[in-house]
């Protein structure tokens, strides 16, 4: 029997402003993600990832599976910012750095139709940090769309054809969100602003970790236990979002 509210999405990290620190962050927010997702029992894969040398994330693709996943995961969407002393500062000063979060649902198979046609495929070595190479094979493989130029990679598996259906994975949830916006553009002016205004706030939260606080500025409420946040204990956030943006 299929589970009606079994849902899957296509979850994207990536370093904003903020250099090394931007990365780091990037790198936190995957595992705060990636803790939360393992204590609700979904199922989490690693599409497409770009480490740093000092084990950030310039970006990072992960696609989450399981009851309820995208409606709990999709007000994560927008700007994450950062309030803290990094590794690397010397003098003790409070940097502020960002990273975005987008969250994209992934696509039923009646949902996008993709013609071969409009597909190039390239492959190239997969690469870690500082250009190392991590398979000598030709098994990462860069995918763009014609039509729309919308281009994605995946270097993550050693199979060729893996890191192919990982990428055909990301390009099919970006084409179903530019077909959602498309008919957000049809809406009226009044009802496109709604939403807009719902779904891309720039700033949507700021972890503090002098004061030990996180705080969601489109409910305009605040938590003092960051730290057991960043440890994956996220549902405490996401409830009081969906009872009030939904």
């Amino acid at each position: 029997m299929t589970n009606k509210n079994f849902e899957s999405a296509i979850l994207e990290i990536r370093a904003g402003t903020g250099g090394e620190e931007a990365a780091l962050f990037a790198a936190d927010l995957f595992r705060m993600y990636s803790k939360y997702a393992q204590s609700m029992g979904w199922k989490q894969k690693i599409l497409d990832a770009k480490p740093t040398d000092l084990g950030g994330f310039r970006e990072v693709i992960l696609e989450l599976s399981g009851p309820e996943v995208f409606s709990k995961m999709k007000y994560e969407g927008g700007v994450h910012r950062v309030q803290r002393i990094p590794e690397t500062e010397k003098r003790g000063r409070i940097h502020t750095s960002t990273a975005t979060v987008a969250v994209l649902p992934k696509p039923k198979k009646t949902e996008i139709q993709i013609k071969p046609e409009d597909l190039k495929f390239e492959f190239f070595r997969a690469s870690g940090p500082g250009g190392q190479y991590v398979n000598k094979r030709e098994t990462a493989v860069r995918i763009l769309h014609l039509p729309t130029g919308i281009t994605v990679t995946s270097q993550t598996e050693r199979s060729q054809l893996q890191n192919r259906e990982n990428a055909m994975a990301i390009l099919e949830a970006k084409l179903l969100e530019r077909k959602r916006l498309a008919e957000i553009e049809k809406l009226s002016e009044e009802r496109r602003a709604q939403i807009k205004r719902a779904e891309r706030a720039q700033k949507i939260r700021t972890y503090n970790f002098p004061q030990n606080r996180l705080t969601d500025h489109r409910i305009k409420k605040s938590w003092h236990n960051l730290e057991d946040i960043m440890e994956g204990e996220l549902d405490k956030v996401i409830k009081p979002l969906q009872k009030k943006l939904k």
